[in-house]
This record gives C-alpha cells, sequence and structure tokens, in this order.
C-alpha cells in the first residue's frame, strides 16, 4: 500500500525510504507467530495463549487490558484464554500489537506519560464509536486507531535527537497543521512515520490511512478524494476523544481540535451543544485507569 493513493510516485517511494531509514522498529516475531495464527480458517486457541504465554508481561498486559472497564467484563479475567475468549481474536490481535508497540521502545526516555495517554484515547475512542453507532465506526478500529495514531512520536524521539523541541513546537502551534511544524525542519513527520509502522505490524489499510492523515485538514473535510470515509471518521472520533481527555484531565497539550474541531464534529453528525453532556457520560471512561 502506497502512503498517500493506491499509485504509487516516485516522490512517495522517497519518502517512504527516508521513513524506513529512521530506523522502524520490525514486526516482532511473536506478534508475526500470533497474528499468522489468528489468519487461519481455524485458529487454535490454545496455541494463541501459548504464544502469549512465552512472554509474561506481554500476558499480565493482556489480561489488564481485558479487565478495563471498556470491554466490561462481568468477573475478572485471570487467564490468557479467558482474556483471548473476552476480546475476540479481532481485538485480541490489536491489543497485542499495541502491548508490543509500548515495549519496543524501552530506551526512550520520559514516555510513560505519552503510553497512558494513548491507552486512554484508545480505550476512549471505541467507547465513543459505541455511543456513536449511527455514525457506523467500528469500535475494534477506533480502538486500534487510538492506540497507533502517533506512534511515530516515539519513533523520531528515539532517532532525532531534535524532535523534542519540535514535538513542542507543533504542540503549541495555533494555525499552521501538526505535520507542517515538522515538515519545516524535517526530512519526514510523525503521521508518515506512522503508517508505515503500522503497514509494516498487520494494520488494516483504513487505520493506516488514517494514521498518515490524522493532522491533515483538507484531506479530513473532502468527500471526494482518499482517504475513505472510514479513515477520516477515525480520525474525527480520536481527535474528539483527545479534545475531551485534554479538557477533563490535561493529558494532551496539543491544540489540534481548535484547527480540526468543527470538521470532527460533521463527519460524527454531533453539534458542539451535544459535547457537554457526552463529556459527562465519557467522565467514568476517561477517569478509569487501564
Amino acid at each position: 500500500m502506497n502512503l498517500n493513493t493506491s499509485n504509487p510516485t516516485a516522490v512517495d517511494q522517497m519518502v517512504e525510504k527516508a521513513v524506513l531509514d529512521l530506523g522502524i522498529p520490525p514486526c516482532p516475531a511473536i506478534l508475526n507467530r500470533f497474528m499468522a495464527e489468528t489468519r487461519k480458517e481455524e485458529p487454535d486457541y490454545h496455541r494463541l495463549a501459548s504464544i502469549i504465554c512465552s512472554d509474561v508481561s506481554l500476558s499480565a498486559s493482556l489480561i489488564k487490558t481485558a479487565n478495563s472497564p471498556y470491554f466490561g467484563a462481568r468477573q475478572r479475567v485471570r487467564s490468557v484464554n479467558e482474556a483471548l475468549v473476552i476480546l475476540g481474536l479481532n481485538i485480541a490481535s490489536r491489543a497485542v500489537a499495541g502491548i508490543i508497540l509500548r515495549k519496543s521502545f524501552p530506551t526512550v526516555p520520559n514516555m510513560e506519560r505519552f503510553w497512558d495517554a494513548s491507552s486512554r484515547f484508545a480505550r476512549l475512542s471505541g467507547w465513543l464509536a459505541l455511543q456513536l453507532r449511527p455514525v457506523g465506526l467500528p469500535a475494534e478500529d477506533a480502538y486500534t486507531f487510538g492506540l497507533f495514531r502517533d506512534c511515530g512520536i516515539p519513533v523520531l524521539l528515539k532517532r532525532l535527537p531534535s524532535y523534542s523541541s519540535v514535538l513542542n513546537s507543533a504542540n503549541n502551534e495555533a494555525e499552521l497543521g501538526f505535520t507542517q511544524v515538522e515538515d519545516a525542519v524535517l526530512p519526514t513527520n510523525h503521521a508518515m512515520v506512522g503508517c508505515v509502522l503500522a503497514q509494516s505490524w498487520w494494520l488494516p489499510e483504513e487505520i493506516c490511512l488514517a494514521i498518515r492523515h490524522h493532522h491533515d485538514r483538507s484531506v479530513l473535510a473532502t468527500t471526494t478524494s482518499p482517504p475513505p470515509l472510514l479513515s477520516r471518521k477515525l480520525i474525527a472520533v480520536t481527535q474528539l476523544a483527545e479534545h475531551l481527555v485534554q479538557q477533563q484531565l490535561g493529558l494532551s497539550l496539543t491544540r489540534e481540535w481548535g484547527k480540526l474541531g468543527e470538521t470532527c464534529l460533521n463527519l460524527l453528525d454531533l453539534e458542539a451543544s451535544q459535547l457537554e453532556a457526552l463529556a459527562l457520560e465519557a467522565a467514568p471512561v476517561i477517569a478509569a485507569d487501564e
């Protein structure tokens, strides 16, 4: 899949090579084995559980995810087998990918707040998708996109010492698009990097394209060209989740809602006047620990 459309250009290929040269972590062997098993006609749950159990911290994290209030388990999940049953293979495979992603950057300092915020955005995005059923947005896709939306940031923090100051400037920019700030001083941006990582980690095309374009105002507002409507709705619901979290907990420092909020509300068929009531309903989801 091309980063922008289904027709690769020389420029796209050059950009993708530059992104890959940054050292995006390859899809880990344990995730490859897990995903290969889930794609069989009759996946073996015992084999899947065995794959996960080969990594103690991954096992614990998946059980913790299954016990999250978002997934609504009626009783405490105590084993990987139970977690797989509660979550289902689709969500479980994406949760596993998200957990492994977090573990792939142990040397990037001061990232706990970032990962906690990403997990919160993911849960809230999935919850919002369930509340906004007429929008037709699968909750598992919203959850996955929330986990991976900003996965390019730790890659750039690890590889480019100057990126921390660029990130700070982009977070505080009120007019220019976030990635425009990055593009002005870097050979790429976190959305492009995240898209390439998502492609190599088995994520669906619509999610990869949403990652690629999640700061692009013109793409978000389009009705006649790629990315697909699902990708644009994914961007919208997670942007709304970030906005609600920012209001209640102050976990996000970006100023993106002022640039993208109106378009996001249109995509989700929401009025600004509905946000206060929605925020009240979302408060327990936002406040919940993982």
